[in-house]
């Protein structure tokens, strides 16, 4: 990994995304895109349509001259408030050891422009939630499903306070996308020294399934210097999880975006969507 990318719009959630993409870098001597995205339905806001029938030609004319006017104060408004966003970012992150800073600013959709991005970058970072975080507490931001939905690289979901990781649980299910968690966990320096834990949720602990697929996932993670926690949970899932993350302390979890839905194509997972929206830690997805 040599490059994470950054998604900040400056709201309530970008002092801690700054915080976790800065302990990521420095952890891997990687280097940071800063992306911010002024949303082009911004610049669309004023109409400026004929006027003329209903107040006449003059005072349309007039108006009109006004709102153009309008239209030019506020793109400057924003150049301003985009430049100022991605200088706070490099201070903040400057001020956590990264030295290797690029600074983004985009017109458009942000899920449009991180296409253009994500190609050459291994880690995707951003908040549960975006400008609506002070008002929408209890859902996640409308941009975060979408972004998950499209993005082919990892995508760590932070919530709004920040906390050392150290306590790593590895939700798995034995599906492709968990054996891509297993290589990632044991060829990134990310979780080196880290206390790992890897837990499986059915309906009977003592299924040969569950204990197969704890196995396969416990000798693939010995295989590169770890020594696993495994435990076998009964439950819901979202309750099973969150539950073991409050009683065994755990500061990151990953787990994948989707489960095995026919139309896990279309949207995250059940169990996915309810953990981001409750957990007080950050979230690593895969797809």
């Amino acid at each position: 990994m040599k490059k994470i990318l950054i998604c900040t719009d400056g709201s309530l959630f970008a002092e801690t995304i700054y915080r976790y993409g800065a302990d990521l870098a420095t952890k891997i001597e990687a280097e940071i895109d800063v992306l911010s995205v002024t949303d082009i339905r911004s610049k669309q806001a004023i109409s400026t349509g004929n006027f003329s029938g209903s107040i006449g030609i003059d005072a349309s004319e007039n108006l009109l001259n006004r709102l153009v006017e309008l239209e030019h104060e506020k793109a400057k408004i924003n150049h301003q408030r985009a430049k100022l966003i991605l200088q706070t970012a490099a201070s903040r992150l400057k001020s956590e050891g990264v030295d290797r800073i690029n600074l983004i600013h985009k017109t458009g959709f942000l899920v449009d422009c991180l296409d253009e991005f994500e190609a050459s970058s291994d880690l995707i970072v951003l908040g549960k939630r975006g400008e609506a975080a002070s008002f929408a507490s209890s859902h996640l931001g409308a941009n975060l499903e979408r972004i998950v939905r499209s993005s082919r690289k990892p995508c760590l979901v932070v919530p709004l306070e920040y906390q050392p990781i150290d306590r790593v649980l590895l939700a798995y299910d034995g599906s492709s996308t968990a054996k891509k968690m297993l290589q990632f966990i044991g060829e990134s320096p990310l979780f080196k020294g880290v206390d790992l834990h890897i837990v499986k949720v059915a309906t009977s602990k003592d299924s040969p399934t569950v204990n197969s697929r704890l196995q396969e996932a416990e000798q693939a993670l010995q295989g590169s210097g770890f020594k696993p926690v495994i435990c076998r949970l009964e439950g819901e899932p979202e309750k099973a999880i969150a539950s073991y993350i409050t009683e065994q302390n755990i500061s990151l979890l990953l787990m994948g975006a989707y489960g095995h839905s026919r139309i896990r194509h279309l949207v995250i997972g059940s169990t996915t969507a309810q953990m981001l929206r409750s957990s007080k830690i950050p979230v690593l997805l895969f797809r």
